[in-house]
């Protein structure tokens, strides 16, 4: 496929090739790119949860944010974060989507049998992805995943619930790369 290596090049350069410059990997053509995060709290019990969509070339559609008491489990935000991924997607109407998250484990643990602490929670997210025409989760590195970081960490001092913005981000986000 034509289509492939571009492709690859550019994953390449994100994933931290010596001497270039992190940068957001575009999705398939035709997907929605939604890169997630989660941030916890370490003075109190508050996990974050986020995701920021961008389409084929950059440009800015949506972010939410889940904000929650109780979870002090990383691996849990970062599948939380996934499903708040495929939320923000069915929001913004898409039918094709690519999530990128930079927690390996989660990755391969959607791509077994999804058994441990958070295997309810991962039994969703396939249930969810099925809804989709195409939809895919995936391990990127936490350089192409900046601005989903960003919006975790200032996350963690908003309000207990889902926020959500459309047309315009959130601010500090979407900020990693102005020249797409």
């Amino acid at each position: 496929m034509a289509i492939s290596k571009p492709e690859k090049e550019v994953v390449a350069q994100a994933r931290g090739a010596p001497g270039v410059a992190p940068q957001w990997i575009p999705p398939v053509q035709g997907s929605l790119n939604v890169n997630v995060d989660a941030a916890l709290s370490k003075n109190s019990n508050v996990a974050a949860m986020t995701a920021v969509a961008r389409d084929k070339v950059g440009v800015f559609m949506g972010a939410s944010a889940l904000v929650l008491k109780g979870n002090s489990d990383p691996e849990t935000a970062e599948v939380l974060a996934c499903r708040e991924g495929l939320a923000l997607a069915t929001d913004l109407l898409s039918r094709r989507v690519c999530i990128a998250t930079d927690c390996a484990t989660v990755v391969k643990n959607l791509e077994g049998p999804g058994m441990g602490c958070y295997s309810q929670v991962i039994r969703e997210l396939k249930a969810g992805m099925a809804t989709f025409d195409r939809a895919k989760i995936v391990h990127e590195g936490r350089a192409s995943n900046v601005d989903a970081h960003r919006l975790a960490r200032s996350s963690i001092y908003e309000t207990e619930g889902r926020h959500v913005w459309f047309l315009f981000p959130p601010d500090g986000v979407c900020t990693s790369f102005t020249d797409v």
